[in-house]
């Protein structure tokens, strides 16, 4: 009982967790040291430390967190049962915290390390697969981390320290980011089969004023650009259908349900015809975006140089 109410009454002045974490931080190696050798000599001597250095910290931690861990014999010293209870959890962090310094080094490392890259959906199928390939001729034990999704979402995840680049469109105009122009799609306007545009192979989107459309969702790059080109042709497309996948529109196209504006696809689509648009001039440009001011890791500047390289020959002909 006495000795509880000694530990209550050193107990820290620190009740803010983070506090309390950077505070014993800096103790916990050399606390885990200590209780490895039960001697505070040896222990200083394999951790590199100033004995006085070492023993004042032990004291400092002890203090902080209002308990005794070590029973003292001299030089020699024990863990307490709060020691060992506490010294569980000491070496669960420890070994988290080196396992991540281990992760971090391994994904940093020029020739094995790792480049989160995201993309666009359009170009899951062709393009990224043809420039991962011709890439890795080179870097063969590079590794990547691959995100499909829409151009505001990735980013996002750069933004968040999720990716390190990303190839979207339209090409980022933002203070926080550098991006740079590396080709540019053109896109069709996509009709079903029997639709009467069927048999055209140009047109003037303005003659598609009237036709019912089906876009990607809002916040998608494709679904800005056809807004845009239809507003530039003179006219608000009637929408019938949102979706998230170019694919799943040529699909919508097929059955009849409506026309769209995409980019052509990696393989031929039955039961659609695609019509070269002759103006507006109707293109989509594809760029590379990375957080300004972000450092590269070795991989990740390798496969930026790459990307750069292919200005005007990013998309397969």
């Amino acid at each position: 009982m006495m000795h509880q109410q000694r530990s209550a009454e050193r107990l820290s002045p620190y009740s803010d967790t983070e506090d309390m974490t950077m505070l014993l931080a800096p103790r916990l190696a050399y606390f885990a040291g200590v209780a490895r050798t039960e001697h505070v000599t040896r222990a200083a001597q394999e951790l590199n430390v100033p004995q006085s250095t070492l023993s004042r910290a032990m004291v400092r931690l002890e203090q902080d967190l209002g308990v005794d861990l070590f029973s003292r014999h001299g030089r020699t010293v024990s863990l307490t049962p709060a020691g060992r209870t506490f010294l569980t959890s000491v070496e669960r962090a420890l070994a988290e915290v080196r396992r991540a310094a281990d992760e971090v080094r391994a994904d940093a490392d020029p020739t094995t390390g790792k480049v989160a890259f995201g993309f666009l959906h359009t170009m899951g199928v062709e393009t990224v697969p043809g420039l991962l390939q011709a890439f890795r001729a080179d870097h063969p034990r590079i590794r990547f981390s691959l995100v499909q999704n829409y151009g505001e979402a990735m980013i996002e995840k750069l933004r968040a320290g999720e990716l390190d680049l990303c190839l979207t469109s339209p090409v980022p105009d933002a203070p926080d980011l550098v991006a740079r122009r590396l080709d540019e799609q053109k896109l069709r306007l996509v009709v079903s089969v029997d639709h009467p545009l069927a048999t055209r192979k140009r047109i003037r989107l303005a003659e598609a004023a009237e036709e019912t459309f089906v876009t990607l969702e809002p916040g998608y790059g494709l679904r800005r650009i056809t807004d845009d080109l239809c507003k530039e042709a003179g006219f608000t497309p009637r929408i019938a259908f949102e979706g998230e996948e170019a694919e799943t529109l040529r699909g919508l196209v097929a059955a009849g349900l409506g026309v769209a504006l995409l980019p052509p696809p990696a393989f031929p689509r039955p039961g659609v015809a695609e019509l070269t648009v002759t103006a507006p001039r109707a293109v989509r440009e594809i760029g590379v975006a990375w957080l300004e001011g972000h450092p590269d890791t070795p991989p990740v500047a390798a496969f930026k140089k790459f990307l750069l390289s292919r200005r005007g020959n990013l998309l397969p002909t």
